[in-house]
């Protein structure tokens, strides 16, 4: 019997021992590449009377987390199934479980392995995976080893990263609009502007930040003298600009959101800042406090002035100004005292006020500002409540879909407050919830609105049932073929062209965003 060129004897009670394999390839060295794992581990095979009959690969996978790795999961689950078609694993070395933070997470996998009568074997490791007392240390020092190994090499990649942003190289990310990334040879001599998605290929080689088309930072130019001198609202610049047909540069329509972030990012008065966040060792990212930033002021020319700037951040941070909800509910109760009724607009008119948009975040909506007062609304406001549940819906729907996707090995970035999500960087998929109301008391119809937006490649809507929580059904329309009217879709029976769409679960989304290996031409 034999695999890959090895030939299997038998052991010494006459029999072939069936095993798998897990084998995980770290993008840090060439010589763990899964290729080199696969050779050694049936060179063990061969030389112990083993046959391997199944093998579970995850091929250019972080070991920092079990997330994405979908083999080992997959191992994970077979193991604690039964029966197995082996009764051993073989493994090239205990770094492969993952390079964990927490060195007790390889060693739940593997005892989770043994639990289920599975032994583990480690190929290249100097020690019998046995049990004893010596084999067990020399584990938990390899486990402690393996997650030190990361620690060492996040700092070595943060301080060679922070020098080269002294330098005035920029460090990853897109350029952002009104600027692009001009590529230099060894010498710091301009060679080319990079397009979206292109890197550098040489270490020698840097990137720099330079202005971007003179159409464009005309544009920077005007949302700065539309917000700071012209006190627009950042809706209304976004409005103003997507009624003109400007894009961004990564061809969407623009938002309040993205209006701030031009408003707000120093590269426009050519500073470059590095470490505002961070997302070391695969962990919650965070936001890191001022002193701890790491940049370069004047690293390029500035698209806007710094006094221009100042100015912006300066209404930001009166924007930011936070009252006492005392108060707060004090100037509410006298201006109701004063006028006799409430409304957004009436309070949105108080120069001495904080807004309504204020009094919704702090008091979760003005209904509640008001009952605080003891102030009873002189119209119905239950409208308030259902959209408040309807966007919580929204948001866990996205949420369980993006883990969904995240599971059949997608990459996902979500936008638009959780309306758009990108998928692998290149399938834009709008995300809506279809909410179920009674016409007539009895007949029960569910809304859609073409509210997609123009760079939708496809979009899903969540049907929810009777309990306006529970998902029914999901239509997954591809762009070309949304509706562009308002539809108003029935239990059961509509148009062809809509119900052809209709499907009983996400597999067919999902099957669309799974990644897979290409075809070998003949």
């Amino acid at each position: 019997m034999s695999t890959l060129g090895y030939s299997y004897e038998p052991n010494s009670e006459g029999e072939v021992i069936r095993v798998a394999q897990y084998v995980r390839m770290s993008t840090e060295h060439q010589q763990y590449s899964t290729e080199n794992q696969r050779s050694v581990n049936e060179a063990y095979a061969a030389a112990h009377g083993m046959v391997i009959v199944r093998t579970y690969a995850d091929d250019g996978k972080s070991g920092l987390r079990l997330t994405g790795r979908h083999a080992l999961q997959r191992l994970l689950k077979d193991v604690q199934a039964s029966p197995l078609p082996f009764t051993s694993l073989l493994v090239y070395d205990v770094s492969r479980w993952g390079r964990f933070q927490d060195a007790d997470e390889s060693a739940y996998y593997e005892f989770l392995c043994r639990r289920a009568g599975v032994n583990v074997e480690y190929c290249t490791e100097p020690f019998e995976n046995d049990g004893t007392p010596a084999s067990t240390l020399m584990k938990s020092i390899k486990r402690w080893m393996a997650g030190e190994y990361s620690r060492e090499l996040s700092n070595k990649v943060f301080y060679g990263q922070s020098r080269q942003i002294r330098l005035g190289f920029h460090q990853g990310g897109t350029a952002g609009f009104g600027l692009r990334r001009q590529l230099l040879d060894e010498r710091c001599r301009p060679k080319l502007l990079l397009k979206r998605g292109e890197v550098k290929n040489l270490r020698t080689e840097h990137v720099k930040l330079v202005q971007g088309p003179p159409n464009e930072t005309a544009v920077v130019m005007r949302i700065y003298d539309m917000f700071v001198r012209q006190r627009c609202t950042m809706a209304y610049i976004a409005e103003q600009l997507n009624g003109e047909r400007v894009c961004t540069d990564l061809g969407r329509t623009w938002t309040p959101t993205t209006i701030r972030s031009v408003l707000t990012n120093e590269k426009y008065i050519g500073n470059s800042v590095y470490n505002r966040t961070s997302f070391k060792l695969k962990h919650r990212r965070q936001v890191n406090s001022p002193d701890t930033w790491v940049r370069h002021d004047g690293a390029f020319e500035a698209v806007i002035s710094s006094a221009l700037f100042v100015q912006a951040k300066a209404i930001f941070a009166e924007k930011a100004k936070r009252f006492p909800k005392e108060l707060m509910l004090s100037d509410l109760r006298k201006l109701f005292e004063k006028e006799g009724y409430l409304s957004a607009p009436l309070i949105n008119a108080q120069a001495n006020m904080p807004k309504a948009a204020t009094y919704k975040t702090r008091f979760k909506g003005l209904v509640d500002a008001y009952a605080l007062i003891g102030v009873q609304p002189t119209k119905q406001h239950a409208y308030v409540h259902i959209n408040r549940e309807r966007r919580q819906v929204h948001h866990d729907f996205v949420e369980q879909l993006c883990a969904a996707l995240e599971g059949a090995g997608a990459s996902v970035a979500i936008r638009d407050h959780h309306r758009l999500l990108i998928i692998n960087d290149e399938l834009t998929l709008w995300v809506a919830v279809a909410r179920r109301y009674d016409m007539c008391g009895r007949i029960p119809r569910w809304r859609s609105w073409p509210c997609y937006p123009t760079e939708c490649d496809i979009a899903v809507i969540m049907r929810v049932g009777p309990d306006n929580r529970t998902a029914m059904d999901y239509y997954i329309f591809p762009g070309i073929d949304l509706p562009a009217r308002v539809i108003a879709l029935a239990e059961d029976h509509n148009e062809l062209g809509i119900d052809t769409y209709r499907f009983q679960s996400l597999e067919p989304l999902l099957d669309i965003a799974r990644r897979g290996p290409l075809a070998k031409l003949p």
